[in-house]
């Protein structure tokens, strides 16, 4: 393939790249709108790595896991969401500079606004790592308490998953899983949860979106809550990445 001089680079990070969302998604935005870009699975073993990454010309890069938060000290700066967030999907290239955006926090708000309700004022979050920060920013802006699930509690507020109960359940209606429990090809993979104690007033969210339907969505769905999952945040997050770049 000839790639023309005017041709624009794009590409995501991450360590395991096969089964991406993005590169798909951004080939067809480009193919549909006749844009001169292409798009690169830019698969690292360490971060460091990201140092000759960060030369080679791209004019915007997506970041996955596990390098949201260990890519922060190479880039030059961050914008003030991903600061305070502390993690990073998205980077922009302006002025020789690297910056470094979340977008994680509207495409997540998106996909989950139609479905919050007065009913809606705690939230457990499963997992602590990048993305859940995210998840974390937007719910305390739009006026939610959070807890934390996590296989190593530390904090507070964070708790193991023995300790999830009827209580728990009953004072927090909305769940939403940040970890990678589920995705192809580890279908049979399940969150442990007292299920029987959801119910049809329950908002439970699964950020994975391969398959669309995880075990921990269908036996919410079981229960009568309203599932959703990661598939309209992916998009959405994309698309503000997009117009970050094009800024």
């Amino acid at each position: 393939m000839l790639i023309s001089a005017t041709m624009r680079k794009f590409g995501l990070i991450g360590q395991s790249l096969s089964h991406s969302f993005s590169k798909s998604f951004f080939e067809k935005l480009f193919e549909s709108q006749q844009i001169d870009a292409e798009y690169h699975n830019l698969e690292l073993l360490e971060i460091e790595e990201i140092t000759e990454t960060l030369k080679k010309g791209y004019q915007g890069l997506n970041v996955t896991i596990p390098y949201k938060e260990t890519i922060i000290p190479f880039l030059d700066e961050l914008s003030d969401e991903a600061r305070i967030i502390g993690a990073v999907n998205t980077v922009q290239f302006k002025d020789g500079k690297s910056i470094g955006h979340n977008t994680d926090t509207f495409g997540f708000h998106q996909s989950v606004k139609p479905f919050i309700s007065n009913q809606h004022e705690r939230a457990i979050i499963i997992g602590t790592g990048g993305v859940s920060k995210a998840v974390e920013f937007v719910l305390k802006s739009i006026g939610l308490d959070v807890i934390f699930i996590s296989r190593n509690p530390i904090k507070g507020n964070e708790f193991s998953y023995d300790e999830i109960n009827s209580y728990m359940l009953d004072a927090c209606k909305m769940i939403v899983n940040c970890t990678p429990i589920g995705t192809f090809p580890n279908v049979d993979e399940e969150i442990y949860l007292p299920y029987e104690f959801l119910s049809e007033h329950h908002l439970v969210v699964d950020l994975v979106y391969n398959p669309p339907k995880t075990v921990f969505l269908r036996k919410a769905e079981k229960q009568g809550s309203i599932i959703v999952n990661g598939s309209s945040m992916l998009k959405e997050q994309a698309l503000k990445s997009w117009s970050i770049w094009n800024y």
